[in-house]
């Protein structure tokens, strides 16, 4: 019985070989364009997060202003009455 040290290999047609390649290619493309589709959407979704959070915050600061500017006025002038309504 003779040993076989050699290492294996696989003599294939080079048609063939293209060929699977070309298909290859065909399926890292789709995988690309699925993967970026679902980071669009994830970047979509955490966008619209970020906005409403912008808006919320902004909303709030237009009315924290408003009652600043608007009724901090009427306050103050009511102030001695308020005072004699505590007191008493």
């Amino acid at each position: 019985m003779e040993e076989n040290n050699s290492i294996p290999s696989v003599v294939v047609d080079q048609a063939d070989y293209n060929e699977v390649m070309a298909r290859f290619d065909k399926l890292d493309e789709k995988l690309e364009f699925v993967n970026s589709e679902i980071a669009q959407r994830i970047g979509k979704k955490v966008g619209r997060d970020i906005g409403i959070l912008y808006g919320v915050v902004g909303g709030i600061l237009v009315v924290l202003i408003y009652l600043i500017i608007v009724l901090m006025p009427a306050i103050i002038q009511m102030q001695p009455w308020i005072q004699t309504i505590l007191l008493k």
